[in-house]
């Protein structure tokens, strides 16, 4: 009776531990993932819409109704990411993905630099050289530094009514994703 209560619960043991890794490695293996269907609307380098459904052009990624979003691709094995942003819109924020889809870094427009979108993103190699002498690019940007070659970013903006939606389409549209010379 003991080997057999013992041979089960090692059973259940192991069971359970394959199923938490299959859990865990999901996001490595799919290929559904944010980063995926961001590639599928465009080049990097370029912000592209994020809505609710997936309209032509769109990237179909859920979100709160109340936001718009944009998404952009970089890779920084070369350059660093310098993502900018120019206007008022009640709210912003804006997150920083690895190719996993994992958060590296967030911040909005309440604990950014005079509430403006301006960060570069780099790896720790180019982060050393960025200390030493920052171009006057990112003089005053926000610096992140991520130990990843490829990532994305998502900037989103809150539309509280109908009378901001002009404003907050501006300061999407105004969004830039280059390298940072």
């Amino acid at each position: 009776m003991g080997r057999i209560l013992r041979t089960l619960l090692f059973g259940l043991v192991g069971a359970g531990l394959v199923h938490i890794a299959v859990v865990l490695l999901v996001p490595y293996y799919s290929d559904r993932n944010a980063w995926s269907r961001i590639s599928a609307y465009g080049y990097d380098w370029k912000f592209h819409a994020v809505t609710r459904g997936g309209a032509a052009g769109a990237v179909p990624l859920a979100f709160d109704p109340l936001f718009q979003a944009a998404a952009c691709r970089f890779d920084i094995t070369d350059l660093p990411a310098h993502i900018t942003g120019v206007g008022t819109t009640p709210y912003w924020s804006i997150s920083v993905y690895n190719r996993q889809g994992e958060n590296i870094y967030s911040i909005n427009d309440r604990t950014a630099i005079a509430d403006q979108l301006d960060l570069v993103v780099a790896t720790p190699l180019q982060m050393i050289e960025l200390n030493k002498t920052k171009p006057a690019a990112a003089e005053n940007s926000i610096l992140i530094e991520a130990d990843m070659d490829e990532g994305f970013v998502v900037v989103r903006s809150f539309v509280p009514d109908e009378s901001w939606k002009s404003q907050v389409d501006a300061f999407l549209k105004s969004t830039s994703c280059t390298p940072l010379l």
